[in-house]
């Protein structure tokens, strides 16, 4: 099973649309997560209507028009690994820790909101992934996105993508 990880597209904002390397992964992911701070709700009706399936979630940055369609946790089963989504898990220093103890019947947690790509595990084996943002890079060097498999032997191909300068 193919996963797109995006979060963090604040658009028309920071872009005026998503990059089309990021929209050329759509077809192929069964998959999508978006961790929150979409800002407009087109972003949503895009990926609602491209997705073979969407967990998304709200950000700090979305009004009432995307808060009403989003929760701001998701959490979904896929291929026996539990999921969850959420947009803001605090300071990066203790954060395996305390996601560990806020998620312990998770396997991975995707999350956002610093635009800083992580990939994680907790002692507890809660594994952490923050795609970045595909459309505001702030302090990164790239604007970013992941993609990873859900295959028998639990989550394998975690790549970051690293987009073009626009």
């Amino acid at each position: 099973m193919r996963l797109l990880l995006m979060s963090d597209t604040h658009l028309p904002k920071r872009a005026k649309a998503l990059p089309e390397p990021l929209l050329a992964e759509l077809p192929g992911a069964d998959v999508v997560f978006h961790a929150g701070d979409w800002v407009d709700t087109a972003t949503l009706d895009l990926l609602e209507s491209r997705s073979a399936r969407l967990v998304g979630v709200y950000g700090n940055n979305d009004g009432p028009d995307l808060r009403a369609r989003l929760p701001e946790v998701a959490y979904v089963e896929l291929g026996g690994l539990w999921f969850g989504v959420v947009h803001e898990t605090g300071s990066a220093q203790g954060r395996e820790a305390r996601c560990a103890v806020r998620f312990p019947d998770l396997d991975v947690l995707v999350f956002g909101h610093s635009h800083i790509p992580w990939d994680t595990t907790a002692a507890t084996g809660l594994r952490l992934l923050n795609p970045g943002s595909p459309t505001d890079r702030r302090r990164q060097p790239h604007c970013t996105y992941m993609t990873a498999t859900v295959a028998e032997n639990g989550l394998t191909d975690v790549e970051l993508h690293r987009l073009p300068p626009r």
